[in-house]
């Protein structure tokens, strides 16, 4: 019997990430998974990414030029071919830190499992963390080219499209709640709290989702990236970030 293919996946494009985010990430990846998996990264440039990660050409989605960009080369990852990628994929955004092993993440079934988003009530879910099986979906991105105009005014974003999409299908999962955390809204304190105490690792966390400001540098060194969100410095941070 063929054991499964396990695949761990990241895009970079762009200049808002240096090859160092994919570095980091696959070397928290390593040492928090287990069982044999791949990991690649979709990149317009591969400059510095380090040689034990699998380097793939970022795949095309013909968008117009004039489109802000809201992370809609995310569902390029649904195509029917994903390079000679075959098993699960699991997707990790370049922003966040894992804290913990991520095995039962490719253990637990669902066809397709995000992460609940953090404010919304409604269905969307935070696409930082995704896990499918690849080939499986290629509706997903055929019927977002074939009704473009509808879904960009419809929606703002690729992770509110997709959860609704999927949710659709019937084949919407969340991951267990504390198992994926914010980290501005799980791990910074509240209110007059956060002048006077750093931000706390909730408990059985496996990753921390660094949406917006501060990312994790900006977090290590105690830099909110806004004016109304105080951080202290967090050194935790540091020992996940490297």
């Amino acid at each position: 019997m063929t054991a499964p293919l396990n695949n761990v996946i990241c895009m970079k494009w762009g200049d808002k990430y240096s090859a160092d985010y994919v570095n980091i990430l696959f070397n928290m990846v390593s040492r928090n998974l287990s069982i044999p998996f791949r990991f690649v990264c979709f990149t317009d440039d591969p400059k510095g990414i380090n040689e034990q990660v699998e380097v793939f050409d970022l795949p095309s989605l013909n968008l117009p030029n004039n489109i802000p960009e809201r992370g809609w080369l995310k569902l390029t990852t649904f195509s029917k071919t994903l390079g000679d990628l075959e098993g699960k994929a699991l997707f990790l955004d370049l922003d966040l830190i894992i804290t913990g092993s991520l095995d039962e993440l490719f253990e637990i079934e669902g066809d397709f499992l995000i992460v609940k988003d953090f404010i919304r009530k409604d269905v969307t879910g935070n696409s930082s963390v995704y896990r499918f099986e690849i080939g499986q979906h290629e509706d997903v991105i055929e019927n977002f080219k074939n009704n473009f105009t509808d879904i960009k005014n419809k929606h703002r974003n690729e992770q509110e499209y997709l959860s609704a999409f999927m949710d659709k299908k019937n084949q919407l999962s969340y991951w267990p709640e504390d198992w994926c955390k914010s980290f501005k809204k799980h791990c910074i304190h509240k209110g007059f709290k956060q002048f006077f105490y750093p931000p706390e690792l909730p408990e059985n966390t496996r990753i921390v989702i660094f949406h917006g400001k501060p990312n994790p540098p900006e977090a290590i060194a105690g830099k909110s990236g806004k004016w109304y969100r105080k951080v202290l410095p967090t050194p935790w941070v540091k020992d996940f970030w490297r």
